[in-house]
């Protein structure tokens, strides 16, 4: 005779969904692809090539840095293997030679910083706005504003160079850092309101019902949880304009108290062609303050997608 065992007390209680796998959502189930997508070896090995592929000219660009040159004008960088050379005097010659990139580099830093706070301001208060603020023809308004990404840069080089003339502002740091702030506002204002639009709005409600004006609901609720846009922002706009060259030549000009570094290294390659084999040295010149503001920004921007991350 079978008999049929009895179940425990626990698993009675307990029921019969206990041992039951949650289901997953939609959301859940495209990142465990995306995931599994991300962290299979032919995905490593496809990020390990294309890593090596970018990083072989960007190091054969130091290798010629740092090479007399003797062996720069005669002989490919990756002879260097073969018969290895070192020496400093590239960079001593392109910082402080004749034509020394000291002065261009302190210049470069003096137009990047103020280009990249001005849009950086102003588009976080006109994404409020259009996000938050009730107005008559805000939605007209907004689409006017991301309608300006389309305009091409250059149409709009010699109208801004004839207001620019009238006022008697050409060729100094303001109009770089005015012209470099309008071209970035379109496309900042799109990126701060698209982000703000996704933050929950109980949470404004709430400071609302806390008696909290417009101010307080800026800097003490949204600006907190913009802190990955404006990271991102922030290295994408001081990357475009530390390595700008149309603009700043268009406005600054190419005298030493106001032009960039990237006037002075195209100077190396055309005027100054005697000295082209500077370009690398230089070149990484302009590079280090990039790479620095990007690998910080990288930080500060997963710091900002933990701190600032809302459970629904």
């Amino acid at each position: 005779m079978t008999t049929t065992p009895t179940p425990s007390p626990a698993a009675t209680e307990a029921g019969p969904t206990a041992t039951a796998p949650r289901k997953l959502t939609r959301a859940e189930k495209r990142a465990v692809e995306a995931k599994t997508r991300l962290t299979s070896r032919w995905a490593t090995g496809r990020a390990l090539v294309m890593a090596v592929l970018w990083t072989i000219p960007t190091f054969g660009l130091l290798v010629t840095s740092i090479r007399p040159e003797e062996s720069i004008q005669t002989s490919g960088w990756w002879t260097w293997f073969t018969n290895p050379e070192f020496t400093l005097a590239n960079y001593d010659a392109v910082l402080f030679g004749r034509n020394g990139l000291a002065t261009y580099f302190v210049n470069s830093i003096v137009i990047t910083l103020p280009a990249v706070m001005i849009p950086i301001t102003i588009a976080l208060l006109a994404a409020y706005a259009f996000a938050w603020i009730d107005f008559r023809g805000r939605d007209l308004l907004f689409v006017a504003v991301f309608a300006l990404q389309i305009v091409p840069l250059q149409v709009t080089l010699i109208p801004l160079l004839t207001i620019y003339v009238d006022l008697g502002l050409n060729n100094s740091f303001w109009t770089v850092w005015l012209s470099h702030s309008i071209f970035a506002l379109p496309l900042a204002i799109f990126i701060f309101h698209n982000f703000m639009k996704d933050i929950p709005r109980s949470l404004v409600e709430a400071a609302r019902v806390d008696g909290a004006g417009h101010v307080r609901i800026f800097f003490t609720v949204l600006l907190p949880l913009l802190i990955p846009a404006i990271a991102a922002f922030t290295v994408f706009q001081f990357l475009w304009v530390w390595n700008d060259l149309l603009v700043a030549l268009t406005f600054a000009g190419g005298t030493p108290n106001v032009a960039p570094i990237t006037v002075q290294l195209a100077g190396l390659a055309g005027t100054l062609g005697q000295d082209w084999y500077l370009l690398s040295a230089g070149a990484f010149v302009a590079l280090i303050v990039p790479l620095i503001i990007f690998l910080f920004g990288q930080r500060y921007f997963v710091r900002g997608l933990l701190a600032g991350g809302v459970k629904g």
